[in-house]
Formats: structure tokens, sequence, C-alpha cells
């Protein structure tokens, strides 16, 4: 899809899905839950990888207009979360 480009209903639902992925594992990862196998860096690059892409996410309009409060709430909180965690 080009850049300027504002995806249909269907694709952004589909990104929504897609993020929640994300949040869903860095929950995981941070609560011990995921990745128990990887080494401490593999599990923080991952969660950086995540958390970059969400915030690549909020910098789309179409993406947050398509958010709920609720949504948006737990996408900042997850960010914040993975920062901390990758920091630590």
């Amino acid at each position: 899809m080009p850049i300027n480009e504002i995806p249909t209903a269907e694709q952004i639902q589909g990104s929504v899905t897609a993020a929640f992925h994300s949040v869903d594992l860095i929950n995981a990862i941070v609560a011990g839950t995921q990745m128990m196998n990887e080494s401490a860096q593999e599990k923080k690059d991952c969660v950086k990888r995540n958390y970059d892409h969400l915030e690549i996410m909020l910098d789309k309009e179409w993406f947050t207009d398509a958010l709920t409060t609720e949504q948006a709430e737990a996408i900042d909180t997850v960010i914040a979360a993975g920062k901390t965690y990758y920091a630590a």
C-alpha cells in the first residue's frame, strides 16, 4: 500500500488486530510466560521490535482513529512497560 493511501476498513481492523498481537507478546515476555528458552537479550530485542512497531502505528491517524480509548490506553501502557523491560 502506498504511504499516503488510506487503508480499507478491513485493512485497518487487520492492523489493529496485529497491534494487539504485539501487545499480547510484550505483556507475555514481561510476565515471563513467553520465549522462556531465549536469552535475555533476545527477549529484550523482541520487546523493542514490537513496541517500535506500535509507536510507528500510533503515528498513523487512520490507525489511532480506529482505536477505542481502552485500546489506545492499553497500547500506551504496554509501550511504557516494554521500554522499562528493555532498559532493565
